[in-house]
């Protein structure tokens, strides 16, 4: 095989995991803020066929509900994504075992090259930090890109690795200021004044002198030193300027905007709205890459467009709603007979029923009777109504 020909005129060789940035807090909090809720997805095997969805179960969602031995589906997701984020890439590995799919492994390469066979087929040969170096069918692989703009095969800037020399000033001059204020604090704790004997004394008198001012300072408790005629208090006029609030929440602001994470979203003291904005701007984005990403690679053309094959990773947005909404999104599903009783419980925080018959029911706004007994009901009020006599009066 030979290197894959790249447009641009670059060898299609990609070092891995630049770390400069996420040395400081602020840039470690808002991808975390991003992982806590991507890792709450659900991946669930579907088909699509005349307009209807059909949960499929199976080797596909048993490996989703379990991807390999040392990862649970929240793991693995916080895993890949932290990967998107670290390299702006993100690679999973497939196992199959007689076209069976029986697990899946993030990948951590510190090296990647794209290479073409004769056929013009691509492959991707790895490199890992223990030395080992492997060679995978590039369609066999789970490709997730983060700022898929310049370059041909990997996201982030042209040599495949994340443009940070725009965060990095704001990172730098976000140290500067911390900085600041660490040496404005050190220096309020430093020698405020000295006293002036009026006399002449010798070393030891003065080491003696100096004791005993120290331990009067130790036992004083009203905040006054009394002094006798030999003594002087001079004090330094020290102006400590302290870095202002808001210069220090901008600079926050501006590190944060830099991964789409709301200052209100970092604190957690955000509203409905707010948070709505943060999902649809910076988490719906990455779950739609996350839903192609798996598509592509678990299931052939055939299997996706022609019989409607897809992975697609949920999200209950029922928990960002408030009990007001959730109360109103029952009614509604429940008017249209769209939501089972278990459903229901879960919205509100019960545990499923029972009896998993009665929990599987779909129900309806009439006394929220399951979708059956709801008909059954329309149909005896109708047929009482043709029985009645027109004429009676009762």
């Amino acid at each position: 095989m030979k290197y894959a020909k790249m447009l641009n005129g670059y060898a299609p060789i990609f070092s891995q995991f630049g770390s400069d940035i996420y040395a400081s807090d602020v840039v470690q909090q808002a991808i975390n803020c991003i992982v806590r809720e991507t890792k709450k997805l659900m991946p669930k095997h579907i088909r699509t066929a005349d307009g209807k969805v059909v949960m499929v179960s199976g080797n596909i969602q048993n490996v989703l509900d379990n991807p390999n031995p040392l990862m649970t589906t929240s793991d693995f997701i916080e895993k890949i994504i932290w990967n998107l984020f670290f390299n702006y890439n993100s690679f999973v590995l497939p196992m199959w075992d007689n076209d069976k799919l029986v697990a899946l492994y993030p990948l951590q390469p510190t090296f990647v090259d794209f290479l073409q066979d004769a056929s013009s087929e691509y492959f991707v040969r790895m490199r890992f930090n223990n030395g080992y170096e492997g060679t995978v069918r590039y369609s066999d692989l789970i490709h997730i890109k983060f700022n898929y703009s310049v370059n041909e095969f990997m996201g982030g800037n042209e040599s495949g690795q994340p443009d940070n020399a725009a965060l990095l000033k704001s990172l730098d001059l976000n140290n500067t200021l911390l900085e600041g204020v660490a040496k404005a604090l050190k220096s309020s704790f430093a020698i405020n004044g000295v006293v002036k004997y009026n006399t002449l004394i010798d070393g030891q008198k003065t080491e003696a002198a100096l004791q005993e001012l120290t331990e009067a300072l130790r036992r004083n408790e009203s905040g006054f030193m009394p002094l006798d005629l030999k003594g002087e208090f001079i004090p330094f006029n020290r102006q400590i300027q302290m870095v202002d609030s808001t210069t220090l929440k901008f600079i926050d602001e501006k590190i944060l905007r830099h991964f789409g994470v709301p200052l209100p979203i970092l604190t957690g003291d955000y509203t409905k709205a707010q948070y709505e904005a943060f999902f649809q701007k910076t988490i719906e984005p990455l779950i739609v890459s996350l839903n192609q990403a798996f598509t592509k690679a678990l299931f052939t053309n055939r299997e996706s467009s022609g019989f409607g094959n897809s992975v697609v990773f949920y999200y209950n947005k029922l928990n960002f709603m408030t009990v007001g909404e959730t109360i109103e999104f029952v009614k509604i599903s429940a008017s249209a007979g769209a939501i089972r009783i278990d459903e229901i419980r879960a919205a509100f925080g019960y545990p499923p029923c029972e009896d998993q018959e009665i929990g599987n029911m779909f129900v309806m706004s009439k006394n929220y009777g399951s979708v059956e007994s709801v008909k059954n009901m329309d149909l005896n009020e109708v047929g009482g109504a043709q029985n009645e006599d027109p004429e009676s009066d009762t």
